[in-house]
């Protein structure tokens, strides 16, 4: 049975641990209100994009060529993976580095570009090819970041040593839920109306041709974004609910432990009493 001092320790411990949680809940919970606002705001701004130029590669005909559209026969498979710069945050880091292994085929044929210390150090460790990669900034992401990023995709894409983007996010689903999901980015593939027929008109200024291939490096800018402020929505969603659970089992960590150490103190005092009453009687 371990002593009344070894547990006031441990209790200490533990109290001082449940300090620290707390304050990270605290500080998460003020930080999901701004970037949940900001992925939400963004959201209908990314699905018109994509929208308009789906409609636009529709009118464009059949014969209209981009660098963006183009199939590659040979060359490998570039993915960019949206991770943490920091840990705490539950399962988030290491379901977003799941979906991206779903995607490797090949670990020779595979590029990796990822963001987020977390998600780069994973990698490495495993014998990735990590071939670019981007730090502190994974829960405040600007959109100049997205556009560079876009840009490395896009350059190594129209070199023709890569045959296919994938990008790997977390989609902010809730402030209790989200999701790690995985998209094609190029090359840019026309997913058409359906059988319906309904096409949005549009007026366009030379030809849609033209409009398209200056909206396609745009439209990936857009929803490169879009997917680093879901990502950094999921991230501080994640670190407020595992901080959250943290706290509750440290207090139920005390609870216990404070039962225990009265069990303790309890049992000594009955020892010390047994042991004065058997003196006592051995004078007599």
């Amino acid at each position: 049975m371990a002593s009344l001092q070894d547990i006031r320790h441990r209790i200490k411990s533990v109290k001082s641990t449940r300090q620290i949680t707390s304050a990270m809940n605290m500080v998460a919970t003020s930080r999901l209100r701004r970037a949940k606002e900001a992925a939400n705001a963004n959201r209908p701004y990314a699905e018109k994009v994509v929208q308009v130029v789906q409609e636009i590669a529709a009118n464009a005909g059949a014969d209209f060529r981009h660098p963006l559209l183009e199939t590659h026969e040979t060359g490998k498979r570039l993915i960019l993976v949206m991770t943490a710069d920091k840990g705490l945050a539950g399962a988030y880091t290491s379901n977003a580095c799941k979906a991206a292994h779903a995607l490797v085929e090949d670990k020779a044929n595979t590029q990796l570009i990822v963001t987020g210390r977390r998600g780069v150090t994973h990698f490495r460790n495993r014998g990735f090819n990590v071939v670019q990669s981007y730090v502190g900034m994974s829960d405040r992401p600007d959109f100049e970041t997205a556009r560079r990023i876009a840009m490395e995709l896009i350059k190594r894409f129209e070199t023709g040593d890569v045959k296919e983007v994938y990008m790997v996010y977390t989609r902010f689903i809730s402030a209790i839920s989200c999701e790690a999901q995985s998209v094609q980015l190029l090359p840019f593939k026309h997913e058409g109306n359906g059988d319906t027929g309904i096409h949005t008109e549009y007026i366009y200024e030379p030809d849609a041709a033209t409009v398209l291939g200056f909206l396609l490096p745009q439209y990936l800018y857009t929803t490169v974004y879009a997917s680093m402020l879901q990502s950094a929505a999921s991230e501080v969603s994640s670190r407020m609910n595992a901080m959250s659970n943290a706290t509750d089992n440290a207090d139920d960590l005390m609870h216990k432990l404070d039962l225990y150490y009265n069990k303790v103190r309890q049992a000594g005092i009955t020892t010390e009493l047994t042991e004065i009453v058997g003196g006592a009687a051995a004078l007599e």
